[in-house]
């Protein structure tokens, strides 16, 4: 798998994570799950240079 294709990966699943876990109640055990892998996403896509300013629907 190249670079560009785990990118387009990761940004599919942020954004499809995102909207999850904003219908689901944050004091849900899986809401605080949710949590833990958009925070793996969120950390995985800054680094590889990703501006996620307009795709981060969350913002925690």
């Amino acid at each position: 798998m190249t670079e560009k294709e785990m990118l387009k990966l990761s940004i599919e699943e942020f954004s499809r994570l995102q909207n999850y876990m904003l219908h689901c109640e944050k004091d849900s055990e899986a809401y605080k799950l949710m949590k833990d892998r958009y925070i793996e996403l969120k950390v995985i896509l800054t680094v590889s240079g990703v501006n996620l300013t307009d795709l981060d629907k969350i913002k925690e």
